[in-house]
């Protein structure tokens, strides 16, 4: 199992509302950089959104005060050039020896347009389709041609050499047929949000019978909430105490976000905890200890799985038998919580935490470029 943690500009005990948020600055999130460092997890998702920290300068700016975490950076495509990328990339992983993976976040309706992408939806796909297929090639080393529909590049050619081979690995999410497709075709593992395993188990099927058909092969991850205490009644309380301060001016704003995206993957998701908050917790429970309740204040994964210790860990086991080996976990605040998950479940999981692996540069079909 690789576990990683989550990085982002937004914490605090309970974020959506000003009173439970933070003040987030480099400083405090160098401090859980190293708490995921030290701890042992595999790396963190540094996630993107209009308005908060680069993933990109974040990530860059945690290198020296890390050793071993590995960063998967957040990446909308069709915002810089492919080539750009590449570069930002190859720099990146060169410069953290190995430790790079790429997001790939095709993004939706209300995320996009700021960033001048207008796109409807199966557009968005079709572009991160060209988007990847291009820059997969410029990873590798080739002088890339393409005259296509969103991408457009004569002569474009990447002389700087990743470490990774034959470049870092593609992470990808998205529920829609168009992006199951895309997902058989770039991603090396591909991501879905908290649902119960059944529904979970459905997706895996359906990305690799597309991935086979191509010749590829594809591993899964699932992004969770965790909500672990030394004992059930604990770890329930914890969630009674969040779901009292989700206030219902803030539910209405965010339930009225997540009906107008036009994600499939936030469609099943609000299918899934619906949009009515009641007084208590345990009925959101929408499957044996899986909690619903984030999704009444967040686009994006709204599930925690809570319990002790060993609830949660059985869990996690029943997500990876049926096929999941990459896990992305948070709880809040990210600090604090860092060390509970680290001290109450990682020893009860099939993990390493003292792994390190630290790839040999190797400069492949980039020798000649590299040196004239």
């Amino acid at each position: 199992m690789d576990i990683y943690w989550y990085l982002i500009p937004q914490d605090g005990p309970y974020p959506w509302s000003e009173k439970g948020r933070r003040t987030i600055d480099y400083d405090y999130l160098a401090q859980v950089a190293r708490a995921v460092d030290h701890l042992g997890f595999t790396g963190a998702l540094l996630a993107t959104g209009g308005g908060e920290h680069d993933a990109w300068v974040l990530g860059s700016s945690l290198i020296p005060v890390t050793k071993r975490m590995k960063f998967i950076i957040a990446v909308h495509p069709g915002i810089v050039a492919p080539l750009m990328l590449a570069q930002k990339a190859a720099t990146f992983d060169q410069f953290s020896g190995g430790r790079l993976i790429l997001n790939m976040v095709t993004g939706e309706n209300k995320q996009m347009p700021p960033y001048g992408i207008t796109l409807d939806h199966d557009e968005r796909y079709a572009l991160t389709d060209e988007y990847w297929g291009v820059w997969r090639r410029l990873m590798s080393g080739e002088v890339v041609d393409f005259d296509g529909r969103f991408v457009n590049l004569k002569g474009a050619q990447l002389k700087l050499p990743a470490v990774q081979k034959p470049y870092p690995p593609l992470f990808f999410g998205g529920s829609s047929e168009p992006a199951l497709s895309v997902a058989a075709r770039h991603a090396d593992t591909y991501l879905t949000w908290g649902e119960p395993p059944p529904q979970a188990a459905e997706k895996i099927k359906a990305v690799r019978e597309r991935a086979r058909a191509l010749g590829r092969t594809v591993k899964f991850g699932i992004r969770l909430n965790l909500i672990v205490r030394e004992t059930k009644e604990e770890a329930w309380a914890a969630a009674q105490w969040l779901l009292d301060r989700m206030d219902d001016a803030t539910v209405a704003v965010a339930q009225a976000r997540n009906r107008t995206s036009d994600s499939v993957g936030q469609a099943r998701m609000r299918a899934i905890v619906g949009d009515r908050k009641p007084k208590d917790a345990r009925e959101l429970e929408i499957y044996p200890d899986l909690w619903a309740g984030f999704g009444l204040v967040r686009n994006g994964p709204g599930t925690a799985i809570v319990g002790d210790p060993e609830t949660v860990a059985a869990r996690l086991l029943e997500y990876r038998d049926i096929g999941f080996d990459t896990f992305i976990v948070s709880g809040q605040p990210l600090l604090e919580e860092t060390y509970r998950v680290a001290d109450l479940l990682l020893p009860l999981l099939p993990f390493d935490r003292e792994a390190v692996r630290k790839p040999r540069l190797d400069l492949g079909p980039f020798a000649n470029a590299a040196r004239g």
